[in-house]
């Protein structure tokens, strides 16, 4: 009974999934769109998760890493959203997302252990064009809303993949499969 439900749940909610697009939903379901927004593309998503894997990884060493690993990436999206707003996309955006979803999951295979800072920095670079990304897509009428929500579905995916991190700590082989899966998806951007 509670799996029937469950799946008539999700199943309620796929017409969401396929309007995850902004431009797709009227201007009252911007925070929804923007929520929706990540999960509707696999490099966003990915990349999400990756970085929230590393963090975790690097969290073994040092705790500060699990918050300010994706926090650095939340802020400096921000500020790449606020760019591809105002100017539009910026070349090479695409390649990279892509190369993000490549190098965040090899980081998170590999579990590197890198100084914070380094990290930061790294994934930093990277939320930027994700960033000009989202902005790039956006119309300026609900920004603020539509910026919110995929703000919290970034976070949220982050912790998901320190869920995955901690989860997995005493797993290495199985982190490192999973880093590995999501690197060989950043090749397949690549060529998509």
């Amino acid at each position: 009974m509670m799996k029937s439900r469950f799946s008539l749940g999700l199943m309620a909610l796929l017409p969401s999934f396929v309007l995850a697009h902004p431009g797709h939903l009227e201007t009252d379901h911007a925070l929804m769109s923007g929520i929706l927004h990540p999960l509707g593309g696999l490099d966003h998503l990915l990349a999400m998760v990756a970085v929230g894997l590393w963090a975790a990884l690097l969290g073994q060493q040092t705790k500060k890493a699990i918050w300010a690993v994706p926090m650095s990436f939340v802020v400096v999206m921000i500020v790449g959203f606020v760019v591809g707003l105002n100017i539009g996309e910026v070349p090479m955006s695409e390649q990279a997302i892509a190369a993000s979803v490549l190098v965040m999951g090899l980081a998170a295979a590999w579990a590197k252990q890198v100084p914070v800072v380094l990290a930061s920095v790294m994934v930093a670079a990277f939320a930027f064009f994700h960033g000009v990304a989202h902005g790039a897509e956006m119309g300026e009428g609900t920004a603020g809303l539509f910026a919110l929500g995929f703000v919290l579905s970034t976070v949220a995916l982050h912790l998901v993949g320190v869920a995955i991190g901690v989860g997995l700590y005493k797993h290495h082989g199985l982190s490192r499969t999973i880093g590995t899966a999501i690197g060989l998806a950043g090749i397949g951007f690549f060529f998509a």
